[in-house]
């Protein structure tokens, strides 16, 4: 059927295209090699980057360009073995296993010799196919949908060789590719350096927050009062009738929760769940972070998560040990596990409240990671000896509240202002996705030569 130069693709989701296009199946113009395992190769066999050969992971491709820097490296003899995945600039890569399945990037360069894990697929376009174009197309609405579908039938996701050589594409002829593949990179720079900037605008917002905080709980709201030398370098000055004294003065008690095997599913209603560490990764409490306690084991009803409770991981990450933060809600069932605290205060001291705020601050991260202790450089450990010793200095319960609305109002007004500036990145994402499916489906006819 044709109509206005334009003929039917016979491709679900696209419907007419130009005339001029040809359709086709992925495995007719381009080759698709990929490696269900890796002979045995084990992490111990990573070797130093001076002399090995560069071991691609889905992370390496995510991003707008391939990082090869970041990455493992293997030996010459287990890249040699397997010639048909060494990578060559054109190729375009495509993540076929898990939540990350369809993510897919292109070689525009190859810095050094490399490979890729069986995590990645590598297609290898024939002269009718121009490599960034098929990276576009495999970017585009009808790939990503049809990818999505496939994955949503799947207990493990998986796209086999099999399954990417049946994606049905399609051809306009090799200029009109090249002249879309330029049009796209210019188009799609621009898009990204908008985004770029948004996010950097959202990175400040962050650090505004910290600077906030930092500052209210260490010198109080008050620029006209008296300071005095707290005697610690954290602290520096505090305003002078605010007394400087180790936390655990002001502590009821601190518990530990309580780690048992647990089932490898979140809990479903009803059912009693143990919480993960990272709970509290965001700052804000989030109870769906459980693993299901097994049902032949009785639940410890005294670790039961409660509203109020101030917890605090243990054991994390370089920067989320120590993360912090109240439980506002919760729809009860959920044990506390043995890598995060519950920090009990006395009220007539210290409102859990404002507790959160002031283990939030710079102070509180300076002495966390000065005394966290752990052999890995990338996990850390922080005792209750630790956090009982902390050094701050504390307001009145009155100053404290006061600070409280001041901190709970900025934040809150920061928070708006950055859920709008996340609206904007998603609409440029969205946009961006629109843009490339338009074009590589024929819908937006572009520019044959589009100005550098």
């Amino acid at each position: 059927m044709r109509a206005n130069g334009q003929i039917e693709s016979n491709i679900e989701w696209i419907g007419l295209i130009p005339s001029t296009w040809k359709t086709s199946k992925l495995g007719f113009v381009a080759t698709v090699k990929a490696r269900l395992g890796w002979k045995g190769l084990k992490a111990e066999e990573y070797i130093e980057n001076e002399d090995g050969y560069v071991f691609l992971s889905t992370p390496n491709i995510k991003g707008c360009d391939i990082d090869f820097e970041v990455v493992n490296y293997i030996t010459e003899h287990r890249y040699l073995e397997s010639p048909e995945i060494m990578l060559q600039a054109g190729d375009v890569l495509v993540a076929k296993d898990g939540s990350t399945l369809g993510i897919c990037n292109v070689v525009r360069q190859l810095p050094r010799p490399s490979t890729v894990n069986s995590s990645i697929a590598v297609l290898r376009p024939r002269p009718q196919c121009q490599s960034v174009y098929l990276y576009y197309y495999f970017q585009s609405h009808t790939c990503q949908s049809t990818i999505q579908r496939m994955k949503d039938g799947m207990g493990v996701p998986h796209l086999f060789q099999a399954d990417l050589r049946k994606f049905g594409l399609l051809l306009p002829p090799i200029e009109e590719q090249r002249a879309i593949a330029d049009y796209l990179d210019l188009k799609t720079a621009e898009i990204d350096a908008l985004i770029a900037g948004k996010r950097r605008m959202i990175d400040l917002l962050h650090e505004k927050r910290q600077a906030l905080i930092s500052e209210a709980v260490t010198k109080g709201l008050d620029p006209d009062v008296p300071m005095k030398d707290s005697g610690f370098p954290w602290l520096g000055e505090v305003p002078a009738h605010w007394p400087v004294e180790r936390l655990r003065w002001r502590l009821r008690s601190i518990g530990q929760g309580w780690s048992p095997q647990c089932e490898s599913r979140k809990a479903e209603p009803g059912e009693w769940g143990v919480l993960k560490v990272g709970c509290m990764n965001s700052g804000v409490f989030d109870e769906s972070e459980n693993k299901a306690l097994p049902p032949e084991l009785d639940p410890l009803p005294d670790l039961e998560v409660r509203i109020g409770d101030v917890l605090m991981s243990r054991s994390n990450t370089v920067d989320l040990v120590g993360a912090v933060g109240m439980v506002h809600q919760t729809q009860g069932q959920i044990l506390l596990c043995d890598k995060l605290y519950r920090l009990d205060f006395n009220q007539s001291m210290l409102l859990s409240s404002y507790s959160v705020h002031l283990l939030r601050s710079r102070a509180a991260r300076l002495q966390i990671e000065r005394d966290a202790t752990g052999a890995s450089s990338s996990m850390k450990n922080i005792s209750n000896e630790v956090v009982a010793n902390m050094v701050f200095a504390f307001p009145s319960i009155e100053e404290q509240r006061c600070i409280n609305e001041f901190i709970d109002h900025e934040l809150l007004r920061m928070g708006d202002l950055e859920r709008t500036i996340s609206t904007q990145i998603n609409r440029l994402l969205e946009y961006r996705r629109t843009l490339i499916s338009a074009t590589v489906t024929g819908k937006l006819v572009v520019p044959m030569e589009v100005a550098p």
